[in-house]
């Protein structure tokens, strides 16, 4: 996928959000500067991947074949510094999209 599209995406499921009064955490709003600018740790948000996975499952066509997550919250199975056993996300599949299925060995 393109970056411009992925933005689109992002774009759009932010404007649902705020038309449903569902309030995102801030990295959920950052652009590249302020990723670039960040002047506390995020390395939660980076070691445990907070935030948007837009996917297409490599088939290349995401209008058929796709789904939009935000991940909220997520544990590190064996770690002593992120313990949750748990993951919190939201997923988006538009109308007519496919989730191919698949699986996590580990997921609560």
């Amino acid at each position: 996928m393109k970056r411009s599209q992925i933005n689109l995406i992002i774009q759009e499921s932010i404007d649902f959000f705020e038309k449903h009064s569902y309030i995102l955490p801030p990295f959920a709003y950052f652009n590249l500067k302020d990723w670039r600018n960040l002047k506390e740790d995020a390395s939660e948000i980076f070691d445990i991947q907070l935030g948007w996975d837009i996917t297409d499952f490599g088939k290349g066509d995401f209008t058929k074949y796709g789904l939009i997550l935000f991940t909220l919250r997520n544990g590190m199975l064996g770690s002593k510094k992120y313990i949750k056993p748990y993951t919190e996300k939201i997923m988006i599949q538009k109308k007519d999209q496919i989730t191919p299925m698949h699986f996590h060995k580990s997921k609560m």
